[in-house]
């Protein structure tokens, strides 16, 4: 039974009572039965307006309690001139304004947190109470290659390539340097907050990559222009001295000439050699910005495949062109692009040795090129340092032509991949869509 239905049976019954006893008067007393019927008539209006006194705050109470249950925070009350409810009001009124202003300022920072986070270059994997994701943005599915659709729901060990062990490997709360190719270099961040009283973690990734190439570049730009002055102004006197000393073998006996003359050819081809050792590397820190234009990538792979062809036939290396004879006319420089296919071909012919494949493919939609070949596979300490300056795996190799080859590819947007594949094939991947 409710409070209401109680207060009016018994206002119901007290009435009855009084009632009954003036019609007990009406017979003996006809002046008190008058005086009494007065009386009860002032009793009931007294009822009636403390029924509406009593009654009213518990409808403004429950339709601010249904107000407040549908989250509907516009609906406020007017004063009513009666001193109890108009305080009612005044604080209900109140308690509704300052929560739709907190409301709306929550609504608010939760857009602003919600559109910084889509358009934060850092990678935001937020995960649930279970520790699978829950959402990624944009710039996570860029640095995971992967749909967003195919990486909600699952743990981060479970994520493809070698994302999946470097993100479970994380600590809370210490950020990590994560290198995953011997190009890509990442900073991970892993840490908690509360979300209805419960902890939920969140992976912050940040690529350092560019940053990092243009620090290591810097560095040994500087000192390379510094060896390549001093060792070019050495070499030129050097040289030219040596050939002045041309003029005295006449003077010699015929016996010591060939050696005299012997000793200067080598040693003016050795400074040449010295000279263009520094040329290449002057080369990489001056490689100027790319012209672009539109240029056949068929053509330019079929010229090198022609160039190449006295040596592949001499080891018996095969190439497959999988690619149609109509042009593809794309934009970048042809000079430029030309140097990084010459480079990619000849480290597949080496990687192979003998008797081997390479194949080359094309694609129009999206524009790429993929060029793989059947060589030995690229060793997991190898493919860590691919693209840094000056490492190589030949005897006598400088470590300039893959760093070149990166330089030129990030100049021009492209983005690329060097990896040993679970067939075995060792696949040099090039996206043609700029990232610019």
């Amino acid at each position: 039974m409710t409070l209401r239905t109680k207060f009016l049976l018994f206002v119901v019954i007290i009435h009855a009572v009084l009632i009954a006893l003036a019609a007990q008067l009406r017979a003996t007393n006809p002046v008190l039965f008058v005086a009494s019927e007065g009386l009860l008539l002032v009793s009931i209006a007294l009822t009636a307006q403390l029924y509406q006194g009593f009654v009213r705050p518990f409808q403004l109470i429950a339709a601010g309690t249904a107000a407040i249950q549908a989250k509907d925070f516009s609906m406020k009350f007017v004063p009513v001139g009666q001193h109890e409810m108009d305080q009612l009001i005044a604080v209900y009124n109140r308690m509704i304004d300052e929560l739709r202003h907190e409301r709306v300022s929550q609504h608010e920072k939760s857009f602003l947190l919600e559109r910084l986070i889509q358009a934060s270059p850092a990678g935001v994997l937020l995960l649930d109470f279970e520790g699978r994701l829950e959402s990624v943005n944009p710039a996570a599915t860029r640095f995971l290659a992967q749909p967003a659709t195919s990486l909600l729901g699952r743990l981060p060990a479970e994520l493809p390539g070698a994302w999946g062990p470097a993100l479970a490997a994380l600590t809370p709360d210490q950020p990590q340097a994560l290198h995953l190719s011997g190009l890509q270099t990442f900073r991970a961040h892993a840490a908690h907050f509360l979300d209805r009283g419960f902890t939920r973690r969140f992976i912050v990734v940040e690529e350092l990559t560019q940053e990092l190439i243009q620090q290591e570049k810097h560095a040994y730009g500087k000192l390379i222009r510094m060896m390549s002055h001093e060792i070019n102004n050495s070499i030129g006197a050097i040289n030219s001295i040596l050939h002045s000393f041309y003029h005295y073998a006449p003077q010699l006996e015929p016996t010591d000439r060939p050696d005299y003359t012997q000793a200067l050819d080598v040693s003016i081809a050795r400074n040449t050699q010295l000279a263009n050792f520094m040329a290449n590397f002057a080369h990489l820190v001056r490689l100027p910005p790319p012209t672009v234009q539109p240029t056949d990538l068929h053509g330019l792979l079929r010229g090198i495949c022609r160039l190449l062809q006295p040596r592949s036939e001499e080891c018996r290396i095969h190439w497959h062109l999988d690619f149609p004879a109509t042009p593809l006319v794309l934009s970048f420089d042809g000079q430029q692009l030309e140097q990084v296919l010459l480079n990619i071909a000849k480290n597949a012919l080496e990687a192979i040795g003998h008797d081997g494949n390479v194949w080359v493919r094309t694609t129009a939609e999206p524009p790429s090129l993929v060029i793989e070949n059947d060589g030995p596979g690229l060793a997991p300490e190898v493919s860590q340092q691919l693209f840094t300056p000056f490492f190589s795996t030949k005897r006598d190799g400088q470590g300039i032509g893959l760093t070149l080859v990166r330089d030129i590819l990030l100049a021009h947007g492209f983005a690329f991949q060097l990896q040993t594949e679970a067939s075995g094939r060792t696949v040099f991947s090039i996206s043609l869509k700029s990232g610019k």
